[in-house]
């Protein structure tokens, strides 16, 4: 059996995974499809959390754009990943991966409440938890949520699965064909070049608590297992503690 590398990770999904390719919305076969591959991450012993992002529904920075009130277009985008959690708790429970939804706003009757202990409690037991409702605060994204989390469980490692990218480049390769991808970075280098990887609250959280993150794509199958197996895929941000 392959030696694990990380033996506890925070798995951060883009709302945009869950899409497929029909860009917008839920997509249950994709979904199933990512399910399978969280599933044989459980089964190698790694115990895995997930933050998923809400922007297949709704995006609280479009909705203040166009005029709305920022605030409550970040308490809607949260709506949005709680709906989105829910979707992946489904998928998984139906192929056997016990799952806890945990959201930072209260609503008891669709999920738990985020408690930091009960959360460590599910991951020891074996359980998926997926952390829904970003951090409860307005102004926050959710890859703050993810470092923070990460931080909060001890985890060892920040899985980002990205959709259609494959790591970080330089410039978006879709617009530059020769945009030139990064194998390894460190967080001041993220925050110095304003690289699209993560914004720079969440990267200073990574940063302070050496929390590595490790980008890659989720559109290949079986490589969120090759991730925590220490195959070098995509690029690393901050590998060296």
């Amino acid at each position: 059996m392959t030696a694990l590398k990380y033996k506890r990770v925070i798995l951060k999904i883009s709302g945009e995974a869950l899409a497929g390719k029909q860009g917008f919305g839920i997509d249950p076969a994709t979904i199933h499809e990512i399910a399978l591959q969280i599933k044989a991450v459980c089964e190698l012993g790694v115990q895995t959390a997930l933050v998923v992002g809400g922007g297949n529904i709704w995006r609280g920075a479009t909705g203040s754009a166009k005029g709305m009130d920022r605030a409550t277009a970040d308490y809607m985008g949260m709506l949005a990943t709680v709906m989105n959690g829910l979707a992946l708790q489904d998928a998984l429970e139906s192929i056997g991966v016990v799952t806890r939804v945990q959201t930072a706003v209260e609503m008891r009757q669709i999920a738990e409440p985020y408690i930091r202990r009960r959360a460590l409690r599910h991951l020891a037991l074996g359980r998926v938890v997926i952390f829904a409702a970003g951090t409860g605060n307005p102004y926050f994204s959710t890859d703050t949520t993810a470092a923070l989390r990460a931080a909060e469980m001890e985890a060892d490692a920040i899985l980002m699965a990205k959709k259609g990218v494959d790591g970080v480049y330089d410039s978006d390769p879709k617009l530059n064909p020769e945009a030139k991808k990064f194998d390894e970075l460190h967080f001041m280098d993220v925050l110095n070049k304003g690289l699209q990887v993560m914004d720079g609250t969440a990267a200073t959280i990574c940063m302070d608590n050496h929390i590595p993150l490790l980008v890659f794509s989720i559109d290949e199958p079986d490589n969120i297992v090759k991730v925590v197996q220490g195959e070098k895929i995509g690029t690393i941000v901050g590998g060296t503690k």
